[in-house]
């Protein structure tokens, strides 16, 4: 029997970082659980909770987990709905493949007013003629039932045809009661013949050959004794495998009592594999070397695990990052930064790379991403690099196109103030509406310019244009 275990429930806590005070969510499926216990003590604050494919025969231990809003408990061995009246905030409720037959143990669901979905499918109750109008009427505040959306229509006939469905609901719960005692009692007297015959066979300890012997020597007891215990050892694996053959070929009904029987010729057939196995001297596991004889450490990855190893020239240092699992505890990874080399212990196993240059460890940092998971290691470098001084760079105006198709602007004139030359002391400013070419001290200090003599070669031609 596999109980539910303080240990259990932190090995599958490892992304709460194995607390399990704090625990919103937890699976514990396919884990041959034939009890509920302790979850409402240690979690809670559980929110969703997955207990399918175990052997669990009861609801129970639930009730103090106030904040569960979902509960998955398919494929188990579940007959009956109970406990679940103090989850006050369940809204998901998978029963799918079990062996509920009392229909009318969902009435203990009925103040679970935040219930918005449940699962039967696969159970015996499925098959009763009316079940779908009675759990509608007898839940009105479900939303969906076996993945199928309530219609407003469907629940008010369930609820004006519940007085008639009900009496035939009993009467089939009843039938189904009546069926699952007679199974038990044959699954009772199947067990009590198996276990006469387990008996039986154990008993049975013939001689060497079936004989026995008085006047032989030593060398004829020992040969005999060696051939009758092959001889007999070559007999029980025949009768066990004649045993398995007959098992796996018989036709039984689907019942929690077959399940627990497959569940135990598995557990015989898996001890069986086990002492089949050579109890000798196991294989040395190959030793993981880390360095050559002569000293010099190598590049290792037993780990396995994908890493990227690069040069960060702007701050002069080596990043080396880890693709470490992403709910991979932090407690489980070891960082050890040398001047040639760094070693990263993950669960036991190493990744170890030699650098082509030396770092300085008492610098080196690791940090690891909360999104990711992945571990970054930062080693700065021991040699300086000398790096050449950057010039600030020019900006480069271009044209856009909206300036090239912007149309021309007119330049703006200053208006300039006009002083009057001849008026030295008294000064006269105004202001000119339009400026000149001409500036405001026309012909202060300008020289007179004398006129040359012509040549006395010149002559007056009319014919000829003035120059310009």
């Amino acid at each position: 029997m596999v109980r539910i275990t303080e240990d259990l429930i932190r090995r599958r806590a490892e992304h709460n970082n194995l607390e399990i005070s704090t625990l919103e969510e937890v699976s514990l499926h396919q884990q041959d659980i034939e009890k509920i216990e302790h979850i409402d003590k240690w979690c809670r604050d559980l929110k969703i909770l997955y207990l399918q494919s175990n052997l669990i025969p009861k609801i129970e231990n639930v009730g103090r987990l106030k904040k569960l809003e979902y509960i998955n408990l398919a494929l188990n061995n579940i007959e009956r709905i109970e406990n679940l009246e103090g989850c006050e905030s369940l809204k998901k409720l998978d029963l799918t493949v079990n062996f509920v037959g009392e229909l009318t143990s969902i009435e203990c669901l009925c103040d679970s007013y935040n219930l918005q979905e449940i699962f039967l499918t696969g159970n015996p109750c499925v098959s009763y003629e009316g079940y779908r109008e009675y759990v509608l009427a007898t839940l009105p505040q479900l939303k969906r039932l076996d993945g199928k959306d309530i219609s407003k229509s469907e629940r008010i006939k369930a609820v004006q045809h519940f007085d008639e469905i009900k009496p035939k609901i009993l009467e089939q719960q009843k039938e189904y009661a009546k069926q699952r005692a007679k199974e038990k009692a044959e699954a009772e007297e199947q067990e009590r013949i198996k276990t006469a015959k387990e008996l039986a066979r154990k008993e049975r300890k013939p001689g060497f050959d079936g004989r026995w012997y008085t006047d032989i020597n030593d060398e004829d007891f020992e040969k005999r004794k060696d051939k009758g215990d092959n001889e007999e050892k070559i007999k029980e694996i025949e009768e066990e495998n004649k045993h398995d053959e007959e098992f796996w070929d018989e036709e039984v009904p689907y019942t929690p009592e077959s399940r627990i029987a497959v569940h135990k010729q598995r557990e015989e057939t898996r001890k069986k594999e086990e002492q089949k196995k050579p109890s000798g001297p196991q294989m040395i596991k190959r030793e993981v070397r880390l360095e050559t004889d002569d000293g010099q450490k190598m590049n290792v990855n037993e780990a396995k695990i994908p890493f990227c190893l690069s040069d960060d020239e702007e701050n002069n240092a080596i990043v080396l990052d880890v693709g470490c699992y992403k709910y991979l505890d932090t407690s489980l990874i070891d960082v050890d930064v040398q001047p040639t080399h760094v070693k990263v212990e993950i669960k036991g196993k190493i990744l170890q790379i030699v650098l082509q240059e030396e770092v300085n460890p008492d610098s080196s940092t690791a940090k690891r991403s909360q999104t990711t998971g992945h571990l970054l290691v930062t080693m700065p470098k021991v040699k300086e690099m000398v790096k050449a001084l950057k010039q600030p760079a020019v900006p480069v105006y271009t044209k856009t196109s909206q300036q090239e198709n912007k149309p021309p602007t007119q330049k703006r004139t200053q208006e300039r103030l006009e002083v009057d030359p001849t008026a030295a002391k008294h000064v006269d400013l105004m202001v000119t509406n339009e400026t000149t070419s001409i500036g405001p001290y026309v012909g202060l200090n300008k020289k007179a310019v004398k006129e040359r003599p012509n040549s006395a070669d010149f002559v007056d031609d009319p014919d000829v244009p003035p120059l310009i």
